[in-house]
């Protein structure tokens, strides 16, 4: 805890010892009450703060009444509420739609202190406790809900959050800009109803009040029922998430219109440092430490985010969306403070366990084009399917940042944990991050997100080919065995993405095969708002191209995918030979699952004598228990893919 530092007040008893009988502001949290910069309601609560309001917290408020909400006492001006750092349908439900059972954010890691759909519910208690003030609306989860969009647990499309949960501003993407602006105008005794110009808010209008100029996307009605125009809404709104060329949006809900705002502009290098030189106590609240505290912060304890957005633009990937596609990235002062911070902060023993942040080693714009003419529009890639021509490759202020880490007093290591992008690290000609990032930076495991390796998934996912990540790794374990370590390489894989048939997935698990990969952790494909591939999994379309998409949702085929990213687990045999008998790539069953045996039914015993035993092979059924596979289309040879066949026993 920074010295002199003090939690917001939580209660009456915190602000009487304030000399306070009234609040200016209340936030809601959907999570428990951490004052760390990793937190969005934290970094929002003292940027209030330090523009001289007085601020009180209510987190996790009780769901079933609105009395929860009047525990501070009637603001003057109004709430902020945000429903989590993370979605609360994602931190409540697996992509199986499974309950979880721990809650991360919570105190105690207890799941079922927030409600389904968090920001949605806090906004219509705040409205029915105080019905005449308002309620300025953030964070991720209204961020990414903020279109009419699909929702995966329920299976259809919702309107705008703006709409269902009755906010008066949604403030989307990094808030600190649209925080100050509207706390000063409603300070200043402007009605919410009338704080309508704010970049990167939202608001629910009528039609005679809609602005003079807009970019139209088809409504509510109409993207819930064609899923043509659902496409073409997604691509309108990507193609208008930049700050320099983002025109207003609006888009006819059930009841009114909503209108979005262009982007707010990103913060620059010298506002991220002041955000990040904010008191915060860098902790939990104390009223959780009988509970255990709370789980969420033993990632980030003792880390430093250093940059916010990423150009990489993966189409599963919310950030464009939210932080969007720009880099802008702290000052290396302001950095290494926060790192001599660290040193005096009790229990740490050494140790900063990741300097990074969406992408760690992005701390420039991808190109100079970008901060006058904005992001390239379309569906371009900065650095998919190749690199772009215009594309700034330089890790030199990043490596002189990690450098003056490792030299403070007190530190022992400085890892990277956060998510490196190879590729460019790999374009990098200039080697010398590439070895010192293997000399020191590296816990031993190095993780990293291939994601596929089939050309066509990779193509749908927005990543470059796995040639690049191929690259990658033999250097890697070039430069891993010259520095005497035994590193390696933890590949993020993900099942049943939009455009993964399972033809690709058992070309993945071959790759794993070929190259000795066996990943502990892969994932299906999650279908959360405000993302290119959510868009494709709803409609089954491109929404740059409109022509369609393969979508695997049967739960039998996304079991099937998914299996095979772990072909190697006796739970997953069966599935896996499945799953090769379905693509006829039976001559995989040796290798994949060596020793498999296939339960042989009543209708298909083993058959001898020769004539039998021909008809048998021609019918691709069992020989003396023996499977014969019947090559037929999609095998091995006619398949154009290879086969790994190894000359030795696989140990």
């Amino acid at each position: 805890m920074q010295q002199g530092t003090q939690f917001l007040p939580i209660s009456k008893e915190d602000m009487r010892q304030r000399g306070w009988d009234e609040l200016d502001f209340v936030l809601v949290m959907g999570d428990a009450y951490v004052d760390h910069p990793s937190f969005g309601p934290a970094i929002i609560g003292r940027i209030l703060e330090a523009e001289g309001y007085r601020v009180g917290v209510i987190s996790q408020p009780d769901y079933t009444t609105c009395e929860s909400f009047k525990v501070l006492g009637k603001p003057r001006y109004g709430f902020f509420i945000g429903g989590g750092n993370v979605d609360s349908m994602v931190a409540h439900y697996s992509v199986a739609k499974v309950r979880r059972k721990v809650d991360e954010y919570t105190p105690g890691g207890v799941a079922g202190k927030r409600p389904d759909r968090s920001a949605t519910v806090y906004t219509q208690l705040a409205k029915q406790a105080y019905p005449d003030l308002p309620v300025i609306l953030g964070g991720l989860e209204a961020s990414l809900r903020r279109f009419a969009h699909y929702d995966y647990w329920m299976d259809t499309v919702l309107p705008s959050i703006a709409e269902t949960s009755g906010a008066d501003i949604i403030s989307f993407g990094m808030g600190e800009h649209q925080t100050v602006e509207i706390a000063r105008r409603l300070a200043a005794g402007e009605k919410a109803s009338e704080i309508r110009d704010v970049e990167g808010t939202c608001y629910m209008t009528d039609f005679a009040h809609l602005p003079a100029k807009y970019l139209e996307c088809a409504g509510f009605n109409k993207v819930s029922t064609d899923k043509v125009a659902y496409a073409k809404a997604c691509r309108i709104q990507m193609d208008n998430q930049d700050s320099v060329t983002g025109q207003i949006i609006v888009q006819k809900q059930e009841h009114g219109y909503l209108v979005q705002n262009p982007p707010a502009k990103p913060l620059t290098r010298r506002e991220l440092d002041r955000v990040a030189a904010l008191p915060y106590t860098r902790t939990w609240h104390p009223s959780y430490d009988a509970l255990g505290g709370v789980p969420a912060i033993e990632e980030v304890e003792f880390s430093i985010i250093h940059n916010r957005g990423c150009y990489g633009g993966c189409n599963f990937c919310a950030i464009t969306l939210h932080q969007g596609r720009r880099v802008t990235s702290r000052s290396v002062d302001s950095v290494v403070e926060e790192g001599e911070l660290l040193t005096k902060q009790p229990g740490f023993k050494g140790y900063i366990h990741d300097v990074g942040g969406p992408t760690a080693n992005f701390r420039l714009p991808s190109c100079a084009k970008q901060m006058t003419e904005g992001m390239c529009q379309g569906g371009k890639k900065c650095l998919a399917p190749g690199p772009c021509p215009h594309l700034i490759i330089d890790h030199t202020e990043y490596l002189n940042m990690l450098r003056r880490l490792r030299a403070l007093p007190g530190v022992k290591k400085v890892f990277i944990r956060s998510g490196i992008r190879y590729d460019y690290l790999t374009w990098d000609k200039d080697e010398t991050f590439f070895k010192e990032l293997v000399e020191h930076h590296v816990s031993g495991q190095l993780k990293v997100a291939p994601e596929h390796c089939a050309p066509n998934t990779l193509k749908y996912m927005g990543k470059p080919p796995v040639e690049v990540f191929n690259k990658f790794s033999k250097r890697f374990y070039e430069l891993t065995k010259k520095a005497g370590k035994k590193q390696y390489l933890v590949p993020y894989l993900m099942s049943s993405h939009p455009g993964s048939t399972l033809e690709d997935a058992v070309y993945l698990a071959e790759y794993l095969y070929k190259h000795n990969i066996r990943p502990e952790q892969v994932q299906d494909f999650y279908p959360t708002p405000g993302t290119v591939s959510t868009c494709m999994f709803y409609t089954g379309l491109d929404p740059y191209t409109l022509k369609p998409v393969f979508v695997e949702k049967s739960p039998e085929g996304k079991a099937l995918q998914r299996a095979l990213l772990q072909y190697y687990e006796p739970r997953n045999a069966e599935k896996v030979v499945k799953a090769l008998h379905k693509t006829h790539r039976e001559d995989l069953i040796p290798l994949l699952v060596p020793g498999y045996k296939p339960k042989v039914s009543a209708q298909a015993r083993p058959v001898t004598g020769r004539k039998s035993a021909q008809n048998a092979k021609a019918a691709g059924r069992p020989v003396q228990g023996r499977f014969v596979p019947n090559h037929g289309k999609g095998s091995g040879k006619n398949s154009g893919r290879p086969t790994f066949a190894p000359k030795t026993k696989r140990k």
